[in-house]
């Protein structure tokens, strides 16, 4: 990649603060991982539901951090099914969405898989299919987004 291009990308760390605003969730912390592909947000009790005759997905939040989120039962009409494959190397089937995520000042509209993170240290996982070309990682760094509004 020329220089050029890469002025307009943002570095962010390999940790960050994001938001979901379409679910309520604001300062979360994520893990920037290159080498996952999808995001995951860390959900329980998902299950499908009937709604006046039609199929929506509904879920709860789990942030240990913000345990006022855990209470709100979410649902979204505008979902599928997908295998991704976990951090163990194998494939397991997950609920996707469609949600925005902010990520400094950047709002991405952005596939979110669900998922049991429970034991995982991050409630929330960045892969590289957001990061895309939208921003660079230095690995070395943690909430650079934060330390960069204060400049």
């Amino acid at each position: 990649m020329d220089a050029t291009k890469k002025k307009w990308m943002q570095t962010i760390g390999r940790r960050e603060f994001v938001d979901f605003p379409e679910l309520g969730l604001k300062g979360v912390e994520a893990k920037i991982d290159t080498g996952a592909f999808t995001t995951a947000l860390h959900c329980h009790n998902i299950k499908i539901e009937e709604v006046n005759g039609k199929e929506v997905l509904s879920f709860y939040l789990l942030d240990p951090t913000h345990p006022e989120y855990n209470k709100r039962k979410l649902v979204f009409h505008d979902f599928y099914q997908k295998n991704i494959k976990n951090s163990f190397g194998e494939y397991e089937a997950r609920y996707v969405i469609k949600t925005i995520i902010k990520l400094g000042k950047r709002k991405i509209k952005s596939t979110i898989s669900l998922a049991n993170r429970q034991n995982m240290r991050y409630p929330v996982l960045i892969g590289r299919k957001l990061i895309g070309k939208k921003f660079l990682v230095d690995v070395s760094g943690v909430h650079l987004l934060k330390k960069n509004s204060i400049k």
